[in-house]
Order: structure tokens, then sequence, then C-alpha cells
């Protein structure tokens, strides 16, 4: 350690630690604009100039290494000087805009102006004006104002991975700008709003709406992904206004996703449920509560427990989904789920007793070696590829077997791009290379599945580099998930991790998948993942097998179950159907009998537990709209017009507190298997669907800034050149998407990332809602449909 004295106090640090790092620590201000304890250093705004002992000139703070009995002075003349003349020349250009600039209020540059800039400017020439830039829907832009301390440009560069913002010119004419005009294209470009210490850079949606002394700020949990990122919501009256990051290094650091700022504009959607409502003879109308919830209850009190049924989003709380299974299983009834885009339940009953992420996300950053299977990453968990590519960066591989060449913004030593049919094959030759390397005869099992030879290079690579990593893991993501053939998936992941003396974790898609699972929301389990002796119907068999009562717990049957055609089919069928939604689609309106109005986001308490198993409770912000009421009261009050036990709760945390009890000592083993290694998904062309990162949840698919952004979901069909060729297809063309008995008619699109025998077809529109499951058997026909493909 090294000892220095800062202003008379004796400080110390690791050798080679900057000025900067230790005197925040003893909490001594020094001034600052280009510094940021996440970024590299630049040091070229020059506002940290300090003194120190025997150096003729002022030191900048930042970028000055610590050294053994040095002695700094942070407010001595010379580095008031120093100080005040920076500030002097950084006004020189500043436009007087505070009244009207989005920052006022909370702007660094205004702070330190009051302590350190002049009373009357000595400047009495023009100042510079600089052309605003258009960079997208979500950030606006006021570059006259920009200090050019390049906090946005490291960003892009170093967290965000992608090279968008750069500085040209030199002097007085340097301008920070976009390298290609249009829209930013990192799913965690709201950040430089956080970043710039000015009004450069702020957010558009939040622009001229509020000034940061009218809002109340309360803490929360963003709801769209495991990742579970902290976040400040700032409120005025009963309307929020805007999403910032709160800091907490062992999950989001200060960093949220473009999810996660912006989708709070979907609370005030048009499509708002703000009052109860009954159906008569097809037509809606408005109720008392107490009309509806009798309603309800008299409608379940007459279906037959077998055929009763409710379908939960993993996206709800912990608190209503408990409530939701205690509920249900209060009045006979097991069939409860929240796998809503699961594939294959085939091994159900040797699955872990969560989808956990089988470490701590802070420890993504120390892996060696990953092998991640089925999965968009960057786009589904986009906090988490911030923590891979770091890992990436310190040296780790990371390989990827995907249906599609995704676009990721690190380094990726292997990827074995193969159609959803050859999954299983390329992930059962790793499993195969890494029995042989380790001295082990291959099953007949998993040597049936393994591919041709053209993936067997890349397999053996990806074996020998899991096998040589000290610290190895192998993850499942949501494509996986969503495949036919999961279990197969699952059992060959649990393989390759064993085998490099590694994890087998998961990537879960929703903001409560973990936490779904340990409340009892599906029909093989109970609470804590405990036995049930009356296993129900999940999904799927649901679907297929029928049902005459059902409840949907903020469900878009439309937008989020893999399947949506079969799912409205199914309810469409259903005698009797209660939605409980913070909004009202198209589709509920055609399924549902009764429409109960529930709190959205920021507008009710409750616990997320996310992909490490960390829960994270939060409070309501703003009062629910109208007479929406928090799900959870709903389904307290529902269980005590039924005259079910157990439905005393006062409050949300109660609730909690009570399946935290249930939940002690719940086993967080995420390589538990079975082994299952029959295909279920035969070979040819094979339609393959991701979920588009703005079309996950309700909240997100309701955000007017999130879907003008260029990964709003579109309606093409992307398949590869050679594919194109073969089906005598070109760029631009229409063609008819037929799977199973759906058709709808999209353009075809040629993608380099596709491989042969593969069609990717998004889901998150309209049309792709009526086709059938993500992964499945698919075929086009030209034009409008003569002569089949």
């Amino acid at each position: 350690m090294v000892t220095i004295e800062v202003d008379g106090q004796e400080l110390q640090g690791p050798a080679g630690a900057m000025l900067i790092e230790l005197t925040d620590k003893a909490c001594i201000d020094i001034p600052r604009f280009c510094y940021h304890d996440k970024l590299t250093i630049a040091a070229n705004c020059r506002m940290c100039l300090v003194e120190v002992e025997k150096v003729p000139k002022p030191l900048p703070a930042c970028a000055t290494p610590i050294m053994e009995g040095m002695k700094v002075f942070t407010k001595s003349d010379k580095a008031r000087m120093a100080q005040k003349g920076t500030m002097e020349f950084l006004l020189v250009n500043h436009p007087l805009d505070c009244p009207i600039c989005d920052q006022g209020g909370e702007c660094e540059l205004q702070d330190l102006a009051l302590g350190y800039g002049r009373d009357i400017s000595r400047f009495s020439e023009n100042k510079r004006v600089v052309a605003d830039k258009d960079i997208g829907p979500l950030v606006a832009t006021d570059m006259t104002r920009c200090i050019h301390c390049t906090r946005c440009v490291r960003f892009s560069e170093e967290i965000a991975g992608i090279r968008e913002l750069g500085a040209t010119g030199r002097g007085e004419n340097t301008e920070i700008g976009i390298y290609i005009e249009g829209s930013m294209q990192s799913e965690l470009s709201g950040n430089i709003i956080d970043l710039c210490p000015v009004g450069a850079l702020t957010s558009k949606p939040f622009r001229f709406t509020a000034r940061a002394w009218e809002l109340v700020q309360q803490p929360s949990i963003a709801p769209h992904d495991s990742v579970g990122s902290n976040i400040l919501v700032h409120a005025r009256g009963s309307q929020i206004m805007r999403v910032v990051p709160d800091r907490n290094e062992s999950i989001n650091e200060v960093w949220i996703s473009d999810r996660d700022r912006f989708s709070y504009e979907g609370i005030g959607s048009d499509d708002r449920l703000t009052t109860p409502r009954i159906k008569t003879n097809g037509v809606w109308h408005d109720v008392e509560w107490q009309v509806a919830l009798q309603a309800v209850a008299d409608g379940l009190r007459t279906t037959s427990a077998d055929q009763l049924a409710a379908i939960t989003s993993p996206t709800s709380t912990l608190e209503e989904l408990y409530l939701a299974q205690k509920l249900m299983r209060a009045l006979g009834s097991s069939n409860i789920d929240h796998r809503l885009r699961l594939g294959d339940v085939r091994d159900q009953d040797s699955a872990p007793a969560f989808p956990g992420l089988g470490c701590s996300i802070a420890d993504l950053e120390s892996l060696d070696a990953a092998l991640v299977i089925g999965s968009n990453i960057r786009k589904d968990q986009p906090i988490l590829a911030h923590r891979l590519r770091k890992a990436s960066n310190a040296g780790a591989e990371l390989h990827f077997i995907n249906p599609v060449d995704f676009d990721f913004v690190f380094s990726v030593a292997n990827r074995l791009i193969i159609g959803p049919a050859g999954m299983v094959g390329a992930t059962a030759a790793v499993a195969a290379a890494l029995l042989e390397a380790n001295g082990k005869s291959v099953p007949a099992d998993i040597r049936n599945l393994c591919t041709a030879s053209e993936v067997d290079q890349g397999a053996k690579a990806i074996a020998g580099s899991l096998q040589q990593a000290p610290r190895s893991m192998v993850f499942l993501g949501a494509i996986a998930e969503s495949h036919p053939d999961y279990s197969v998936l699952r059992s060959l992941a649990c393989t390759i991790a064993s085998e490099c003396g590694g994890q087998c974790g998961y990537l879960p898609q929703s903001a409560n998948s973990v936490g779904a699972c340990l409340a009892g929301a599906q029909p093989h389990r109970g609470v804590g993942a405990s036995t049930v002796s009356d296993s129900g119907r999940g999904l799927a068999a649901l679907v297929e097998g029928g049902m005459s009562g059902c409840v949907l717990l903020g469900v878009e049957p439309e937008a989020d179950c893999d399947d949506p055609a079969h799912v409205i089919a199914a309810l469409e069928d259903c005698g009797f159907v209660v939605s409980m939604h913070a909004f009202t689609t198209e589709t509920l309106e055609q399924v549902a009998d009764v429409m109960l109005p529930i709190a959205a986001f920021g507008e009710t308490s409750g616990t997320f537990v996310n992909a490490e198993g960390t829960w994270q409770s939060f409070s309501g912000v703003v009062p629910p709209r109208g007479d929406a009421r928090p799900a959870w009261k709903v389904l307290r009050v529902l269980g005590n017009v039924l005259d079910v036990e157990g439905f005393e709760y006062e409050s949300s945390e109660q609730v909690r507190d009570e399946l935290h009890r249930a939940c002690e000592g719940v086993g967080t083993d995420t390589s538990q298997h079975g082994n299952c290694y029959t295909t279920a998904l035969d070979v040819g062309l094979m339609r393959v669907a991701d979920v588009p990162i703005y079309s996950t949840d309700a909240l997100v698919r309701r955000s007017p800034a999130l879907q003008k952004t260029g990964d709003a979901a579109s309606f093409l069909a992307r398949i590869s050149h050679a594919q194109a060729a073969q089906l005598g297809l070109s760029d631009g063309e229409s063609v008819s998407v037929v799977q199973g008995d759906a058709r709808q008619v999209c353009t075809v699109v040629t993608d380099t990332r596709v491989p042969e025998s593969t069609v990717w077809l998004s889901c998150g529109t309209a049309k792709a809602a009526m086709l059938g499951a993500s992964i499945g058997p698919v075929s086009l026909e030209k034009g409008s449909g003569e002569g089949m493909l």
C-alpha cells in the first residue's frame, strides 16, 4: 500500500491507483467532468487539476497515479486558480440555456459553475453553434451545449461495444457525432443520458415535460428480464415521468437497458383497462368491483376442478403468482402454468427447482469459457451480455450454438450456426468430443444424435476450450427453451457441463421466471418446488385437451405465448374466461367473459426473484389508474368471496414472508436433468422465431419510443441466399408462409446470418401471432400461394 497526504489528511491506496480514486473514497471533493469510475481515463476536461508538492504545474487528479510520500493540495490557491480557469474556458462557448434545458437542476456544469465560475464573463465574442444530430427516437441532442468530455464516446465503445459516436474536427471546431446517420443501434444507448454532465444528451420522451425538483424519486426493480436491474422511478403527482438506473454493483452496476428505461411510456397507453367489465350477449359493460368479483366467483364455482385452469404471466410479482396458485389449488385444480414459451416438458419432473443462472451475475465476468445454446443474449438479456463482454475482454472464450448468427458486441471464439433441427446434433457433437477427450466412451444415445461432419471441427474446438478453462459454464437461452427438443438440449448441456467441470445454467426469459417456480405456478410442483400429489396439466396439455374455465393473469395470449393461434382457439372454446390485466386487447375482448383491471408497473408493490436467485421487493410509486387494483389484492378478495381459508393478508409483505418461509432450503443445483435423448423435431424447412427485445411484455409493446427503434418487431421472412436461390425467391418478393393450417403473406429478405433449411421469422407482430409455434415445420408459397416451394 502507498501512503499519501491530501489536504493534510493521510490516505492509503494500492500502487498504481489514481489520485481521484483515493479522494473519492475519502469523500474529498474534486470537481470533474470527463472522469467516470466505469470508463477509461481521458483527462481531457482538466477540471480536476490539483497541486502536487514539488511539481511546477497542476496535475489532473484522474490521471495522476499515487506515489509514496506524495503531498496533494486540492483547495490551494494554485489548484483553485487552475480549476477556475478551466471553468471559464468551458463557459466561453456554452449557451445560456439553463431556463429551458432539461438538465437544469441536476446539471454538473451548473453546479460546478456556481462554485468555480466568475460572476461576470470576460468573453465578448460570438459563441459557437453546433448543429444537432438525429441519433434516434430515444436520445435528444443539443450539441451546442457539449463540453467534449467524451463520456458518451467512451461508453459506446467500452460498455455498449459499438463504435457509434466519435469526435471530428479540432479545437473549438470539435464536434461529437454519430458515424452513420440515423438511430443508435445499442440496446444500452440511453445510458449516455445519465453520463452526459450537461444538457447535450437528454431523454427524448422526457423532453420538456418536468423539472428535476418537481419529481419524487423512489427505488424499484425493472420488470422486463431476469436481471432485476435496480432503477429509480421519478414521478410527479400520479404520473411516472421517467426511469433512471440505481447503482447496484452486484446486479446492474450503474447501467440499465433502453427497455428498462423507456418502457414506462406504456403505462399511459390508450389500451389501459381502468374499470371492471362483464360481457353480456357479446357486449361489454362497465360494472362495479363487487359485481365483477361475484361473477368471477360464480363462474369458478360452477367449473369442474379438472377443467379449471390458470395461465399466469412470468412478469407477475411473486405475491400475485403465489396467491393465484393458492386459489387454484384451494379450488381443487393444479392446472396452472407460467411457462408460456416452453417447447418441451418431457423431463419437467427431473428439472431443477428453478431455472437459475447457476452463478451470481457478477461472477459472469470471471468466467474463462462459456457455451451458450440457443440465445440472442445481446437482445434477450442486455446487462448479462455486458457482463460476458467484460469476461471476453479479459480473455474468456465464448462459444455459441444458434439457429441464427446473431450479432454480438463481444468476440466469439466459435459459432455453430445450424437450423433448429440440427441444434441437438451440434450440441451432442460437443458432448461427444468432451467425453472422448476425457477418455470415456460415448453412449449410443448421444452418438446417434451427432450431426454431419461439418460441425465436428467446431464441436472439438468448443470442447477443448471448455475442458482447458479453469472456470467454465454452459447456458441454455430463450430459443433453447422454446425448442421442441428442449429436454434433449438440457440433458446434453448438463453432460457438457459435467465433463468440463463446470455448471449448467439458464437465461430465464422474464422478470419472475425464477419466482414463478418458487411460488408454485406450475402444474407438477407446488410452493418451493415441492412435489404435488395431484399433478395438473401445463399450458400445452390444456390447449390440447381443452378447458371449461380459465383465469388469465397478466397474459396477452396473442403476444405472450409460444403458439398463440392454438392458445387463442382453446380459450375461444372455453366456457368461462377471466382476464386480470392492466390492459385490454382485441383478443382478450374476444375470448374473455370478465375483465378485471389490475395495477401496472410502478403502481403496485411486490417482489421479483432474479436469475441468480436474489429476492428484490419494491413498492408502488403512483396510485393505480381509475378503478384498477393491485393484483394481489384482487386475488385476496376473490379468495374471501369464494370462502377460501388463508386469504386474510393485509399487505403484500405478509404474502412474501409466508412464501419465503416455505422456500427455505430449496435446492439451488441447476445441473439436475433427466436422460432424454429422443428428438421430436423432423428435418426439412423450419421456422425459427426469436422474441424481439421490444415485444417481450405488455409494457414495452406499448412504449411509443421503443416501437420507433430499429429493434421493433417486423414481419419478414429471412432466409439464406442459397435457400432463396433453391426456392427461386429474391429480396423484397412476397411469399405466403404456411405453418400448419395457418397462412400469412410477408416479404422475403435474404440474410447471411441464416443457415440453410431455416426461415427466421420473429414473433411480436399480429401476423406472426396467427402462425404456429416459434420453432416448427414451415413452407413458403410464392406470391399469393400458387405452387408449393
